[in-house]
């Protein structure tokens, strides 16, 4: 059985990114010897799933930032990649979540963006959430959960607060009955 997990960072008043895509207020995590769980996060999934406006940040960075993973990039445009382990998807959220399941993966890291969380939420495609809430106003920018969403009833599993302020809550979506 798949699992599908949103970790993501969002600001205090619900923003993944500012309008133009820029994280750069993601620095307030930088501190040395935090990694707010990151590393036992990463180490528990198998693959990984991202819109391409994201795919296009994380190549921004000095290195590809989900190494030893594979990582399948929705979108509509005819992006190429040399990287193997990097797979554009075209299909609906349903069937790439399906033919990425068939592929034996079996825990799945939804790492954004917007819109493409808002796709995995119409279909509640999500299990759990693990939101970074970032002690930063934005007022403006990408929103973690664009309009129009759908309602979907949670469960706190745990939360846990940091020194600097972050503060992160884990999730379970609700089974409806």
């Amino acid at each position: 059985m798949t699992k599908v997990t949103l970790y993501i960072a969002a600001s205090l008043d619900g923003y993944i990114a500012r309008s133009d895509g820029g994280i750069d207020w993601l620095s307030i995590l930088d501190t040395e010897g935090e990694d707010y769980g990151y590393a036992a996060f990463y180490d528990s999934i198998d693959a990984i799933v991202l819109g391409s406006k994201t795919y296009e940040v994380g190549l921004g960075f000095d290195e590809w930032p989900y190494p030893e993973k594979k990582s399948f990039v929705f979108t509509h445009r005819n992006l190429q990649s040399d990287r193997e382990d990097i797979v554009f998807v075209c299909d609906t959220v349903k069937q790439a979540l399906a033919n990425i399941e068939a592929q034996g993966f079996e825990n799945i890291w939804l790492v954004g963006g917007g819109a493409l969380i808002n796709s995995f939420l119409q279909h509640s495609l999500i299990d759990e959430y693990i939101i970074s809430i970032i002690p930063t106003i934005l007022g403006g920018g990408i929103q973690l959960f664009p309009p129009p969403t759908p309602e979907e009833k949670l469960e706190l599993i745990s939360s846990q607060q940091y020194p600097t302020g972050l503060l992160q809550a884990h999730y379970r979506r609700k089974v409806k009955v």
